[in-house]
């Protein structure tokens, strides 16, 4: 008999970093805040075509080829106190699960390492507040003990960072921290072999683009929604290859 099976769709992976009001301009990265009335008409949107969202653990089996569906990777990146209280309930609304990206040293602090280049502070989850999103049925992974730029560190501080986070949010959790996401997108192929061995399964970049089943697991591209993401154009980022065509 002819294989009638139903390859998989590509698979968007959304990032995000704060779920807020941006603060005025000329504030530098005020694009990475989008407000949570568009965040929440985003997910409206989702649901509405069909699409499930779901954290790197439960997407991991359509990232293998395990199984097909019309899914979509929810990440939010730095672990930002604004996802608890603007996206969480949207998220809880429709049933979905995502995986936040958080700095273990950092925690109950605020994004100091945007402080140089005159990005607002604003505050991080601390430790009651990362288990309150987990109790809230969403996932952590690790994104460095200190937010460092792996290719200006010294290998062993590196796998440092990125060890030790694993550790330090596994601990305080109770629960294992499976996913990865490089600081800043920037990370070489030693980063790469660092992820493997610290013992992640999926490892998100910054690179443009939707995901498919054979894609390497440590080098996931993303797709980016920003303030300025009207819902059209983030319909255009999760079902065509408006994103695809940056891919390298």
């Amino acid at each position: 008999m002819p294989d009638t099976a139903i390859p998989q769709r590509p698979i968007p992976i959304l990032v995000y970093h704060q779920i807020s009001e941006a603060p005025p301009k000329p504030a530098p990265f005020r694009s990475l805040c989008v407000a949570p009335a568009s965040f929440a008409r985003q997910m409206a949107l989702l649901k509405l075509l069909g699409y499930q969202g779901l954290s790197m653990s439960r997407l991991l089996p359509y990232l293998r080829g395990e199984k097909t569906g019309k899914v979509v990777g929810i990440t939010f990146d730095d672990g930002y106190q604004n996802n608890l209280t603007h996206a969480l309930p949207v998220l809880q609304r429709h049933g979905f699960s995502s995986t936040c990206y958080a700095v273990s040293n950092l925690l109950g602090k605020t994004n100091v390492w945007d402080e140089g280049i005159g990005v607002a502070q604003v505050p991080l989850m601390d430790a009651k507040e990362l288990r309150l999103w987990v109790a809230g049925g969403q996932e952590v992974g690790s994104h460095t003990q200190n937010h460092v730029r792996l290719l200006q560190s010294e290998p062993s501080v590196a796998m440092a960072e990125m060890a030790q986070d694993k550790a330090a949010l596994e601990a305080l959790l109770a629960s294992p921290v499976r996913h990865f996401c490089y600081p800043y997108g920037e990370y070489g192929p030693q980063h790469v072999v660092m992820a493997r061995q610290a013992g992640f399964h999926t490892v998100t970049t910054t690179q443009r683009g939707r995901s498919s089943a054979g894609n390497d697991l440590m080098e996931l591209p993303r797709v980016p929604v920003v303030r300025s993401t009207s819902l059209p154009v983030f319909w255009l980022k999760i079902a065509t290859a408006y994103e695809d065509r940056d891919r390298k």
